[in-house]
């Protein structure tokens, strides 16, 4: 259609003098927007009440199961990135911007026609599938971009384009449990009149990104910028791979486990942190003490993305991943002692820890399989990698609900039925400081299976 042009990617490449600095705020209007993902667990207790008002009745649903509808949103977050990687380097991020923002926003829209009618395929559709879709298009839209927009700095670019999906649920848990303390009724949660306002406002606010975001015109390259040769701390790429190249190599699939696990033993945790403290302490954390938790988290989660990616351009992605895995896992095991001690404080500590360097992971990738594979797809190929999010998304939240209620329907009491999940995330981030170990740079004659390793055209 004509009247859509403006989404084509030849209408969008930059003017002479655009600024790339004006790409990142169209990233993260987008990411802060599709972050809102972090913040779901808000709903969760409302969910679990909405027949019952002040306590879970016969035909409201489990805990257990509301949790699906945030782990099917991550399967088809990755699902959809890897599916719809190559046509995003083919029609550029504004296309995908946009069918990101319809596919978001409609499905808060059916999302709350499942709430406000009690059908629970009707919200697992909505925001699940629909809402997944809109945050895998939403996510690599503007990676890939922004790497080419900054070669010098690709993990500071990564860091600020990931970062915003790390931050929304800053805005959205505050944001979403004002809105449902004002709309809730005698017979009512609030939960469906917030969706659609949040389908709403989140589409207006993707739209900026929309508008913004620019592709660098072909040769541009930073003023007086030199590529840098290749040293210890960086595996730079000796070519470039396409996608279908990139996965026949070990690397591809040592990085799909490495990121698999390090979202897997913090997914979990994101997916039902309000809860979770709630029960831990119980009478100490209100359910408004719990959002500002979530919110907190949500703040890690973003400056963690930053942080851990920009370091990363100066000591090495491998070695950024190093500290992910023995840093944490030190944590997941100690944390559960933190609880039983009744120490709110040092057990948000470790979680915010945690949880930046679950973010920084998410930040850290896709300047890591730059380093690898090149950046003539690297949109494509972090696409096919966040499948292993979309596992991630089923294993790590199904660990916590599933562990938890087994631990509480054998006797064990609510503060400590999460001891189990920590210690078996513990060992999680042990596998993976060995799969990261092993990560090597991907030379011309060696490790390519099935094709030949010859430069792509650009």
């Amino acid at each position: 259609m004509a009247i859509l042009s403006f989404l084509d990617r030849d209408h969008s490449i930059a003017e002479p003098h655009y600024s790339r600095w004006l790409v990142p705020p169209a990233a993260l209007a987008i990411h802060l927007s599709i972050g809102q993902a972090y913040a779901f667990s808000v709903f969760n207790i409302p969910l679990s009440r909405a027949l019952g008002m002040s306590d879970s009745a016969p035909g409201d649903w489990k805990l257990s199961t509301i949790g699906w509808v945030f782990s099917v949103a991550i399967v088809f977050l990755g699902l959809s990135a890897a599916i719809f990687g190559a046509w995003l380097e083919r029609v550029g991020p504004r296309k995908a911007m946009f069918a990101s923002a319809i596919c978001f926003a409609g499905g808060f829209q059916v999302a709350a026609l499942g709430v406000a009618t009690h059908q629970f395929w009707l919200l697992l559709l909505g925001y699940g599938v629909l809402g997944g879709i809109g945050l895998g298009l939403g996510y690599i839209s503007p990676v890939s971009t922004l790497i080419k927009w900054f070669p010098d700095r690709p993990g500071m670019a990564t860091g600020l384009a990931i970062m915003g999906f790390g931050g929304g649920a800053m805005i959205a848990s505050p944001l979403s449990t004002m809105l449902m303390a004002h709309f809730r009724t005698a017979t009512s949660q609030g939960v469906a009149p917030t969706f659609v306002t949040l389908g709403l406002l989140y589409f207006a606010f993707m739209m900026f990104g929309v508008f913004t975001v620019r592709v660098p015109r072909p040769g541009w390259a930073p003023a007086s910028w030199q590529p840098k040769a290749a040293d210890a701390r960086h595996m730079q790429a000796a070519v470039d791979l396409t996608a279908d190249q990139a996965i026949r190599t070990p690397q591809f699939w040592l990085l799909w486990m490495v990121l698999c696990l390090n979202v897997t033993a913090g997914i979990g945790v994101l997916g039902q942190a309000s809860p979770m403290i709630q029960e831990m302490f119980p009478g100490a954390i209100t359910a408004n003490a719990a959002a500002g938790f979530v919110g907190l988290l949500s703040l890690a989660n973003m400056g963690g993305r930053f942080f851990w990616s920009s370091t990363s351009d100066y000591i090495g992605r491998k070695a950024v991943y190093a500290t992910f895995f023995l840093l944490g896992a030190a944590l997941y095991a100690i944390v559960p002692v933190t609880g039983r001690a009744g120490s709110v404080s040092l057990f948000v500590l470790g979680y915010v820890i945690i949880i930046s360097m679950y973010g920084g992971g998410f930040a850290t990738i896709p300047a890591y399989l730059r380093d690898l594979f090149g950046t003539i797809q690297v949109g494509a190929i972090h696409g096919r990698l966040l499948t292993a999010w979309s596992l991630a998304g089923i294993v790590g939240p199904a660990l916590v609900n599933y562990i938890r209620e087994y631990e509480i329907s054998h006797g064990v009491a609510k503060a400590d039925a999460y001891t189990t999940t920590m210690h078996i995330m513990a060992a999680l981030l042990a596998v993976g400081f060995v799969c990261n170990l092993l990560v090597r740079p991907v030379r011309k004659p060696d490790t390519l299976v099935g094709t030949s390793a010859t430069p792509v055209p650009t």
